[in-house]
């Protein structure tokens, strides 16, 4: 026969994960994250932009004979002494660009009138090309005729491929920083959604008098207990699945994508290398569900002590924010210490317990040590027991209060309780 807390476990897991949303948010969202990485590449690689035509009246007589066609811009040349009205009212022609006599000493003598509002992508053509012809022109004048064609050809670009001193394998610092801020937003997702999750339980069921009835089977401290792990193990499911998707993909499509790179390209091989080591992968997900779990028992604790002290949503706003706040600053201090991850500030936030999970998750990927991991999830389970057994206490008595709002002096008053 099943304990009272394996009862309510199972019956807060498969409440949740029968429903429709949790499947469609399971299998969809990691589509939908590939999707929205993958979209700006295949919209730029469908996407022909539509070739404007434009005139171009060029009273200094340097300007316009160096401007090239492009895909998005086609360049005509009028003589000076052309009506730009004549011009401007020729519907064919998309705008009309004056160059000024004096456009080499001042590059601000220049406008363009269109029909339309102008591209991104058109303006920035012209003002490359009329910038580069200046520069060339003032060149010139100062007797460098050939410095473009010297710093061409003097020009390095540096790729350096970084290892870690004992490990073969290259690395890319980008990459670690991107997959530290991905797994530092995840957490926080998790840690918000499925923490208020089981605040919002607790109120519904104290309003329904639902709480009275269960707490005459079952202790107060185990009804807490058995919702906290029953919806904790939803979110654990979730993140498994998605490891699941996302290992696999390491493992048979990354293989591929780096077969198709060609050339001396080390910087993308080096990436392409660190997303396709699927161990690397496994190592990423078991730490984010070890911070996961200690994060989400440590947070949704507290969550239950507010759900348990409030009658509604409204009362339960202002309480919250002892959550919110901190896993708020976590999330912030995670995207500051990936910049140096081996600070000493980076230290000392992935030991203290309300913003280790972040933050440690966003360092993990740039390989620190093995030592400073296990310190801070000592810290984090550690505090996460005494974080439970408070809150319990404070749920205890909460669950059988109503009508008043209890402020922080209550709430402290009620953990004291013998």
């Amino acid at each position: 026969m099943k304990s009272s807390l394996s009862l309510i476990i199972s019956r807060e897991f498969f409440q949740r994960v029968s429903r429709k949303s949790f499947i469609i948010t399971t299998i969809l969202m990691p589509i939908l994250m590939i999707g929205l990485m993958a979209a700006p590449a295949l919209i730029m690689m469908v996407s022909t932009p539509s070739q404007k035509e434009i005139a171009v009246i060029d009273f200094s007589g340097m300007i316009a004979p160096t401007l090239q066609n492009s895909q998005s811009v086609h360049i005509t040349a009028y003589a000076p002494g052309t009506s730009t009205d004549t011009l401007e009212a020729n519907k064919n022609i998309f705008g009309v660009l004056v160059i000024g006599e004096d456009i080499i000493k001042n590059p601000s003598s220049i406008s363009l009138r269109t029909h339309e509002a102008a591209s991104i992508e058109l303006e920035s053509n012209l003002s490359q090309q009329i910038s580069s012809t200046i520069e060339d022109i003032r060149l010139r004048e100062l007797g460098y005729d050939n410095i473009r064609q010297i710093l061409d050809d003097t020009k390095a670009n540096v790729v350096i491929t970084t290892e870690r001193i004992g490990q073969e394998k290259s690395t890319s610092s980008m990459v670690s920083f991107f997959i530290g801020i991905a797994m530092t937003f995840i957490l926080y997702m998790f840690l918000l959604i499925y923490g208020q999750m089981v605040m919002t339980s607790i109120i519904e069921e104290k309003n329904n008098r639902v709480l009275e009835i269960v707490v005459s089977s079952v202790s107060p401290t185990k009804l807490m207990l058995g919702k906290i792990l029953g919806i904790g193990l939803v979110a654990t499911v979730q993140i498994l699945i998605w490891g699941i998707l996302i290992c696999s993909v390491s493992a048979w499509l990354m293989p591929s994508l780096t077969s198709m790179v060609t050339g001396n390209d080390i910087e993308l091989m080096s990436v392409l290398s660190q997303l396709g080591d699927t161990g690397y992968i496994i190592s990423l997900f078991a730490y984010l569900l070890l911070f996961l779990i200690g994060g989400f028992l440590f947070y949704s604790a507290i969550f239950a002590a507010i759900g348990s002290a409030v009658d509604n949503i409204q009362d339960a706003g202002q309480l919250q924010s002892i959550v919110i706040i901190p896993i708020m600053l976590g999330l912030i201090m995670a995207m500051s210490v990936a910049n140096d991850p081996n600070s000493t500030l980076a230290f000392w936030l992935s030991v203290i317990p309300f913003t280790s999970p972040m933050v440690m998750l966003a360092r993990i990927p740039f390989g620190i040590s093995t030592g400073e991991i296990i310190l801070a999830l000592v810290v984090l389970y550690v505090s996460t027991m005494l974080v439970v057994w408070l809150a319990a206490k404070i749920y205890r008595v909460g669950i059988f209060m109503y009508g008043k709002k209890p402020n922080l002096r209550e709430l402290i008053r009620w953990a004291t309780y013998k």
